[in-house]
């Protein structure tokens, strides 16, 4: 059985979650030799344990840091993007390669279908995102998600494929970086990161981004441009990490904490600045928590979108995509 990743600040309410899985185990033991007094004792003492260990875990996860919700979007066992596509879609059917070089397995894209019983809603859609490892060895293979030349090719074939037959474009983004390496680069890293970028504001058809855990620089943009940007409550989008703001400006990652409050890089501070459209609630604690929660609340929006985008004719799309974009950032000085 694997062991449970806690983080530094769970772990007060992951000492008290295991005192009270041991009571319980204690009075299942006492309900068993029909120890009436001990038994009606250690109830009270549970119920008293359990309203503490609800309490914490609202003060915790109610008041999270940025670097806090940074190390949640981090979470080794948080929901990736084949997690989200086999909850959310049914008949994926993968593609893979750009035709040019090789196939990225750090992203990974193909056709899907999206349905929703309750409003009749069934559409085709071609998703594409960013894919993590759970362990070392499937990590090395999906190279922790940082993609290469190669990745964002692909992405952009698939793209122009969906273009083709006129089929919606959903992207996944959870990524520390594109990939930096020697090779990379002598294949092209930021053409490639370009090219998606322009290409991308021009489709003609809807494109919803979803970022569902790290986003961070081209690595994330890369995949990033679409009629509407939607982000998880404990996920994080920035230019740069908080390691390496720190490293940059302080010649030290201990400041990281600080870097994360100053980026400003949480779907609160990105929706304030209309850099995302709109936050996808989690569950308490994190979409680790409950990944088919998670993953229903996300399907939930994105049939929502998809139903307003679907509406819209392919000139008005390109249009509002690029409005959009050109507004980011722009800022008024008084005199």
């Amino acid at each position: 059985m694997a062991t449970k990743v806690v983080l530094d600040f769970e772990k007060p309410l992951f000492e008290l979650e295991e005192k009270l899985n041991e009571m319980r185990v204690c009075l299942k033991q006492s309900s068993g030799e029909h120890n009436l007094s001990e038994t009606e004792s250690l109830s009270r003492e549970i119920e008293v344990l359990e309203s503490k260990v609800d309490a914490l875990r609202h003060a915790i996860y109610k008041n999270l840091t940025r670097w806090q919700k940074v190390q949640l979007a981090r979470h080794p066992e948080r929901p990736f993007t084949l997690d989200y596509i086999y909850m959310m879609m049914q008949d994926f059917v993968e593609l893979s390669g750009d035709r040019h070089y090789g196939d990225d397995k750090a992203l990974i894209g193909g056709f899907a279908r999206i349905e929703d019983e309750e409003s009749d809603f069934s559409q085709t859609v071609m998703v594409i995102g960013h894919q993590k490892g759970r362990d070392t060895k499937s990590n090395l293979y999906r190279n922790f998600g940082m993609s290469q030349p190669e990745g964002y090719r692909k992405a952009l074939r698939l793209m122009k494929l969906a273009e083709k037959f006129n089929k919606p474009v959903v992207t996944l983004i959870d990524t520390p970086g594109a990939y930096p390496g020697i090779k990379a680069e002598e294949l092209g890293q930021a053409e490639a990161i370009a090219r998606n970028l322009f290409e991308m504001a021009g489709l003609r058809v809807p494109v919803i981004c979803v970022i569902i855990g790290e986003g961070a620089s081209g690595g994330a943009i890369g995949i990033g441009v679409g009629n509407r940007i939607l982000m998880a409550e404990n996920a994080w989008y920035s230019v740069i990490s908080p390691e390496s703001c720190s490293s940059i400006l302080w010649r030290s990652w201990k400041f990281k904490e600080q870097a994360a409050e100053a980026l400003r890089l949480t779907a609160e501070d990105l929706l304030e600045q209309k850099i995302v459209d709109r936050i996808i609630p989690e569950p308490l604690g994190g979409a680790h928590h409950d990944p088919e929660k998670m993953a229903d609340t996300v399907k939930s929006l994105l049939v929502e979108e998809l139903r307003m985008l679907l509406e819209k004719n392919p000139d008005d799309l390109v249009n509002e995509r690029i409005e959009k974009f050109a507004a980011m950032g722009v800022w008024n000085e008084e005199e």
